[in-house]
């Protein structure tokens, strides 16, 4: 066992948070002793509820969060989340290009019988976070954690007014100290090694930087992490945890959470074949670097449009994509750590090695100042 106060306080055995689609890896780190963190941005607030009833039904009464995003800015922050209004701003240049591109890698249309599996209009807006956390709340959950940026104070008095504690990502000191002057529970240090919305500073340099910064607010370091070596700096560094995502990815409970092609070829990449790209929902993110991410930055592309509408303009794209397997253009966030990933292993097995090898290397660095 690793109890860090923070740990303490949330009744974990180890400090480890796992962000994660699966409800499924929720249930093994939590059973494990960490807490599994469910990640809402793909799921409306039906979805969520239903997730919800499942992993509450099954967790054991073991602590566990969910992860939601409630962008500081994003097209048609304000005026309403309409989504034939949204639609109505992405430009022709914009569908003729994606369109384009995927004629030249001849990925044919979906069937007639094809049911789609996700939605044109993601998370990416306060008012989707808003509903995420009203559902959210009506379980015994210990953790509400927000993608991007500061949350908005109803919601921090909301959560902490159901015992919950809040936690928000950030990527430079300065937005550790705006989560911190809001009241925030938990930071997030969450270096340009990681998968998803991230930073361009290192997780070496940020860690200790907003540790210093935040004083006694715990801090968990996020990006690159998915070993017990990886851990032990952390906590190192003065984390109190760290914060994990891409490296449950490739676990047996996740593999149907992802594409086919997908599971292959996060098993096949390399630590350099990742790229931070604006492909996905137009703030940089960390993912699989692959013709789809090369293309929007080469000569001819029309640039990258704000949240949401980025993701709007491809979603159909990106499932067409994904049904035809073309192995060009399929991507997904993913952190440098995909070069370890090469095995597809229980997640409770994953979350077990991680802490064992940092009890050892814990152990072995007290020798050291023996």
């Amino acid at each position: 066992m690793m109890k860090t106060k923070l740990a303490k306080d949330l009744g974990l055995q180890v400090p480890v948070f796992a962000f994660t689609r699966s409800p499924e890896v929720v249930l093994a780190v939590s059973r494990g002793g960490g807490m599994g963190v469910l990640g809402a941005i793909n799921l409306s607030a039906e979805e969520l509820d239903e997730a919800l009833a499942w992993i509450d039904a099954r967790i054991d009464g073991k602590p566990y969060g969910v992860d939601t995003v409630m962008p500081m800015s994003y097209a048609g922050r304000g005026e309403g989340f309409d989504e034939e209004k949204l639609r109505s701003m992405i430009t022709p240049a914009h569908h003729r290009f994606v369109a384009d591109l995927l004629s030249t890698h001849g990925v044919p249309e979906l069937p007639d019988s094809y049911a789609r599996k996700g939605e044109d209009l993601l998370g990416w807006s306060l008012e989707r976070g808003k509903e995420h956390v009203e559902v959210a709340l009506k379980y015994p959950i210990a953790l509400i954690a927000n993608a991007l940026g500061t949350p908005p104070p109803e919601v921090v008095d909301r959560a902490h007014a159901h015992g919950v504690k809040v936690a928000a990502l950030c990527g430079k000191v300065k937005q550790a100290v705006a989560h911190k002057a809001a009241g925030l529970d938990i930071i997030v240090a969450q270096g340009t090694e990681a998968g998803g919305h991230t930073g361009e500073v290192a997780g070496m340099v940020l860690c200790p930087e907003v540790v210093d910064a935040v004083g006694d607010t715990p801090v968990l370091m996020a990006g690159g992490i998915g070993s017990g070596r990886q851990m032990a700096a952390a906590l190192a560094l003065g984390a109190q945890g760290v914060w994990t995502g891409s490296i449950w990815l490739t676990t047996a409970e996740h593999q149907s959470y992802n594409p086919e092609i997908v599971n292959r070829k996060l098993l096949a990449a390399k630590s350099t074949d990742t790229v931070r790209s604006r492909a996905i929902s137009g703030k940089p993110a960390r993912q699989l670097r692959t013709a789809w991410t090369e293309a929007w930055e080469a000569e001819g592309s029309p640039g990258y449009l704000p949240i949401p509408l980025m993701w709007m303009v491809q979603a159909e794209a990106v499932e067409r994509i994904y049904h035809h397997g073309n192995e060009a253009l399929a991507g997904t966030p993913v952190g440098q750590i995909v070069g370890r990933m090469n095995t597809v292993r229980p997640a409770g097995e994953v979350l077990a090695d991680i802490v064992a090898e940092c009890e050892q290397r814990l152990a072995w660095l007290a020798g050291l100042a023996g």
